[in-house]
């Protein structure tokens, strides 16, 4: 296949960088196991071959065609195909089109098409030219929004695309793999150990079957347990299982497992649900043991799907959860405690994250009971700092799915967070010495005036007129702290 020559209206081998690691979209990818070991890549429009490098020193089959540095290389269908930061540099919208379909024909499981999103705006200085910004350099670039990204490749694959992150949307050859991909980021794995023996293998079977509520067939188990089990007869390994299984174990496996299921089967009716048989084997088998039919499953998942739009179930919902804090405007939880939510709340974050990309870096989940939309917050100190600064947001609108991020980094006076084991599960184990301290700042007098402290400045001020300081998450007098 030879690319189409065209004229290039802007000089785009300078929009090209120098990469020493992956870049974001090719990191996602890994992460998501869209790249393997197993996998062939092809970077088209590889530019300095940054990401190329990258991965071969991963030991993957990876090649690179790019018009101006890599123009010679043959260009053959691969696994995965990369379109990185690509359709953001063609001034020509139906050339921005034919790349794009281009790619995806060179695509044999799945296209990973990335580009700049339309707050990079600050950043792209330049004038107005057709759809996008000529910048002084002689280049060009379309800023993206998260939807019409999404949308675009949507519509020229036709195909159901999913968005991986912000910025990165993953296209699939077979609707399987998209399948296959949404159940991973639901349903949680339930790793299988390593075995010996007959009796560890047995173990194995047993420690599934608490996990996930029934007992694992022999296709789904690794070769190495199954081929263990294989002179005993199903009837007798399913015994054996059941008889040392934990019942109260088994019956929570099998109580969380249903309740994954059915938010599986929502988040997928909100991309586009597939037929039974395009579901991956091991939630086809949870459908069959815990549900009368797939029809059944599927009915009782659009009754929950259509709860997010009822405001009183919504909102009470929120104020049941055992993780986060409500707010008069929103519910917040610690990326920790997420999946400690009621299931009407997971979905209520799934579908956000699929429409428009959960980003890869966050610490809390802002879930808003007026309107609907999911924003995730950036603390990256969170763990450290007693009191975090909000390095950044990035909020999705369910009603219209537009995006959009703000950044805080630079801020002369940055939001500061208080109370922080209210975001996190009752039981997590920093709870009790974030209790403690929220405990010791009330006592001294540091939340009488809560209006004050939403910002660094304020804060600051508040721990002085109280002769406050922290060192860690303690809090000690002013005169008691080193001089």
């Amino acid at each position: 296949m030879v690319p189409v020559a065209r004229t290039w209206g802007s000089d785009r081998r300078l929009t090209a960088i120098g990469r020493t690691a992956l870049s974001v979209p090719a990191r996602q990818a890994v992460a998501d196991q869209q790249i393997t070991p197993h996998t062939s890549v092809l970077d088209y429009g590889c530019g300095r071959g940054g990401d190329l490098r990258a991965l071969r020193h991963m030991q993957i089959t990876a090649d690179g065609w790019d018009p101006h540095y890599r123009p010679d290389t043959p260009l053959a269908p691969a696994d995965v195909v990369l379109l990185t930061y690509v359709l953001n540099v063609i001034e020509d919208p139906a050339e921005r089109r034919d790349t794009l379909r281009r790619a995806w024909e060179l695509a044999d499981g799945v296209l990973i098409a990335s580009a700049r999103l339309t707050w990079d705006r600050s950043r792209v200085r330049g004038d107005e030219y057709t759809d996008g910004i000529l910048t002084g350099r002689g280049t060009f670039q379309h800023l993206f929004g998260a939807r019409e990204l999404r949308d675009f490749v949507r519509d020229t694959t036709g195909t159901r695309c999913v968005a991986a992150a912000p910025g990165i949307v993953y296209a699939f050859k077979d609707d399987r793999e998209r399948v296959a991909f949404l159940a991973r980021r639901i349903i949680p794995h339930v790793p299988w150990p390593a075995t010996g023996d007959t009796t560890a293998a047995i173990a194995a079977a047993v420690d599934h079957t608490e996990r996930r509520g029934r007992t694992p067939r022999p296709e789904e188990m690794p070769a190495t347990t199954a081929a263990l089990l294989e002179h005993l007869r199903p009837t007798e390994v399913h015994r054996l299982v059941r008889t040392t299984a934990d019942p109260d174990k088994t019956a929570a496996g099998a109580r969380r497992t249903t309740l994954d299921t059915l938010l599986f089967l929502a988040v997928e009716l909100f991309n586009g649900r597939g037929p039974f048989g395009s579901l991956p084997l091991a939630v086809q088998l949870d459908v069959r043991a815990f549900f009368a039919s797939y029809k059944e499953a599927c009915r009782r998942a659009d009754r929950l799907l259509l709860k997010l739009r009822d405001d009183t179930y919504l909102h009470g919902a929120m104020h049941a959860s055992t993780a986060g804090t409500v707010s008069p405007t929103a519910l917040y939880v610690h990326r920790r405690a997420v999946d400690r939510l009621p299931i009407v709340l997971r979905l209520y974050e799934h579908c956000a994250a699929i429409a428009a990309g959960r980003p890869q870096t966050w610490t809390i989940a802002k879930l808003a009971h007026r309107g609907r939309s999911v924003a995730w917050l950036d603390y990256p100190d969170f763990d450290t700092d007693a009191h975090p600064r909000l390095a950044g947001s990035y909020t999705v609108d369910l009603k219209t799915l537009e995006a959009a991020f703000r950044s805080h980094t630079d801020d002369a006076d940055r939001p500061v967070l208080h109370r922080k084991h209210e975001f996190l599960a009752p039981d997590d184990p920093d709870a009790p010495k974030y209790r403690r301290l929220t405990a010791a700042e009330a006592r001294a007098g540091l939340y009488a005036r809560p209006h004050l402290i939403a910002t660094e400045t304020g804060w600051e001020a508040e721990l002085a007129r109280c002769a406050r300081t922290l060192r860690g998450h303690r809090l000690i007098r002013r005169d008691a702290a080193p001089h």
